[in-house]
């Protein structure tokens, strides 16, 4: 006979109690949640107090799995104000896809386990402050390691959340997203320290509070300098950026090609009128392999266009590459049904020049999990042909190399009409790319002078997503002092200035061209010379934290 363990009766203060905190830890996911875009500013000074909720309670809690219930509560809430538009919730959309946004809805919240747990284990075997002083460092190292692995999505970094607080993030040029983390947590944990001690220990409060001032002070006092100061290259190129807001599923009927490709020339026309020279077309702007020979008319026509027009095109385009027996083969090659070729498949970006043939190729590496890769296929061969989206995104390649693209600018000297050969070297991130802060500076270390966005947030309708994607690209530009550029398929479409001021932008869901003028910079941040500074100082915080609780449990206890 099976015997039930006898629950413990809670009493009515401590139902009371409950009650109590978990409505504290709802306010705390619904302020971190509003924090966000697409709220406008102020709304992301909530962000500076949003925490304190939650550290009155699991300072109180005892348990790890008390702690961690918390943990698991507020996050949730937080990250389905956040993130909830994943799964493309409308009309048309593939079934999959909804399956993946709403797995990624209670799958999200776990990782915030990682600083709870950690805070737990340093508040037992050190004591109650020093795990609230070493909180944002736990905290941090949860946001680099979403960076890492196959389930990556580092979407909610709280440093990125902070893209229209202006002045306050300039900062991030020295510290990064990362840093910026950093401070929000320490105003959070200063706040609640002179909240909670402002009876028993009056002393200490005005302590607590200046060192909340002099933290929060820092960004702003530097903001203010390094807007006012700043001076840029004077070096630009015009770019003209084509959104043509194509529906993302009925663009992949390859019927469609000729009308397609009529559409991006006919809108790039209106760009070269407007003075452009480099264009940019989005994500996989023509669903077809255009560089092999089966699409040699298609890509003559465009091609013939930028002769026409002396212009370059950098264009996200769906590539594909075939290996020989000599070639360095990628771990993850594909092979065709009669198993005699090796290839690969990539969500790439292509670089057409009016000057030459040559195609400069870049395939996606940071590729979102399951939408464009199944997390683990290559240990687990079997999980790609159980998961695929009807539009078959989900089997991309990931790209080799972090390629830079060069064309050969002109520039015109209105005095003595002599033409001045000067190259210009730029990125191109594929869609969700830009949410890596480390990962960009890689491109910028290689000598990009200018970082531009390829992306199709149309999957997700007239959500938060394409607004907190854009809202991103903002860090991006101030952390390397590097103009964005994005041109999204149904918006948002804008040119950024290094500043992480929107210079242009189109609206959500319209057929539109962007030209402008985008200031090409050289300048090598202390942030991009040294991002994983932060970082790797947080994970060695946690690292002692394990190496504590080993020792204090495990050899100490033996001893």
């Amino acid at each position: 006979m099976l015997k039930f363990k006898k629950q413990k009766n809670i009493s009515a203060d401590e139902k009371l109690i409950n009650k109590k905190e978990r409505l504290l830890l709802i306010s705390c996911g619904l302020l971190l949640g509003i924090s966000f875009p697409p709220f406008p500013f102020p709304f992301q000074l909530l962000m500076f107090i949003a925490l304190i909720p939650y550290f009155f309670v699991i300072e109180r809690r005892k348990g790890l799995a008390e702690i961690n219930k918390a943990t698991y509560l507020t996050f949730f809430v937080f990250s389905l104000i956040t993130i909830y538009w994943v799964g493309s919730w409308q009309t048309g959309t593939d079934p999959f896809l909804m399956i993946a946004g709403g797995v990624l809805l209670f799958f999200n919240p776990l990782l915030f386990l990682i600083p709870s747990t950690l805070y737990y284990f340093a508040k037992k075997y050190l004591n109650s402050k020093i795990a609230l002083l070493l909180f944002p460092f736990f905290w941090l190292s949860y946001e680099y390691f979403y960076t890492l692995t196959d389930i990556s999505f580092p979407w909610l970094i709280l440093g990125s959340g902070l893209s229209k607080f202006k002045i306050f993030i300039q900062s991030a040029d020295i510290i990064g997203a990362f840093g910026l983390t950093i401070i929000v947590i320490f105003v959070n944990i200063f706040i609640y320290l002179a909240i909670r001690d402002y009876k028993k220990k009056p002393k200490k409060v005005s302590l607590y509070i200046l060192y909340m001032i002099i933290i929060f002070s820092f960004s702003i006092f530097y903001g203010v300098y390094r807007i006012s100061t700043f001076n840029n290259s004077g070096k630009e190129i015009t770019v003209g950026v084509i959104q043509p807001n194509l529906n993302p599923w009925e663009k992949w009927r390859e019927s469609n090609l000729e009308e397609l490709k009529n559409e991006y020339l006919s809108l790039s026309k209106n760009a070269v009128d407007n003075g452009a020279k480099l264009l940019i077309w989005p994500e996989t702007a023509l669903p077809v392999y255009l560089n092999t020979q089966g699409y040699l008319n298609t890509k003559n026509d465009i091609t013939q266009f930028l002769v026409d027009t002396k212009t370059f095109l950098l264009t996200g385009m769906p590539d594909v590459k075939y290996f020989s027996k000599n070639d360095i083969i990628p771990i993850d090659v594909k092979v065709t049904n009669n198993g005699n070729t090796k290839y690969a498949t990539y969500n790439s970006v292509l670089g057409f020049s009016y000057q030459n043939s040559i195609v400069q190729h870049y395939g996606k590496i940071k590729l979102v999990p399951f939408g464009e890769r199944v997390p683990f296929v290559n240990t687990f061969k079997f999980l790609g042909d159980l998961f695929s989206w009807g539009v078959g995104l989900s089997g991309w390649n990931v790209g080799q190399d972090t390629t830079l693209f060069t064309f050969s600018n002109k520039i015109e000297n209105d005095t003595t009409n002599f033409v001045i050969p000067d190259s210009v070297k730029f990125s191109s991130l594929v869609c969700y790319e830009s949410v890596y802060p480390i990962f960009v500076t890689t491109f910028i270390n290689k000598g990009a002078e200018l970082i531009t966005v390829v992306t199709n947030d149309s999957w997700y309708g007239k959500s938060s997503g394409p607004y907190q994607h854009k809202e991103i690209s903002i860090l991006r530009a101030i952390e390397n002092r590097r103009s964005v550029v994005r041109a999204a398929n149904g918006g948002i479409s804008c040119i950024i200035d290094p500043l992480g001021t929107t210079i242009a932008e189109t609206k959500l869901f319209s057929k539109d061209v962007l030209v402008g003028n985008v200031v090409l910079e050289n300048e090598i941040t202390f942030y991009t010379k040294h991002p994983y500074l932060i970082p790797i100082f947080s994970v060695l915080i946690s690292l002692s934290i394990i190496l504590i609780v080993i020792v204090r449990k495990f050899i100490w206890r033996n001893k």
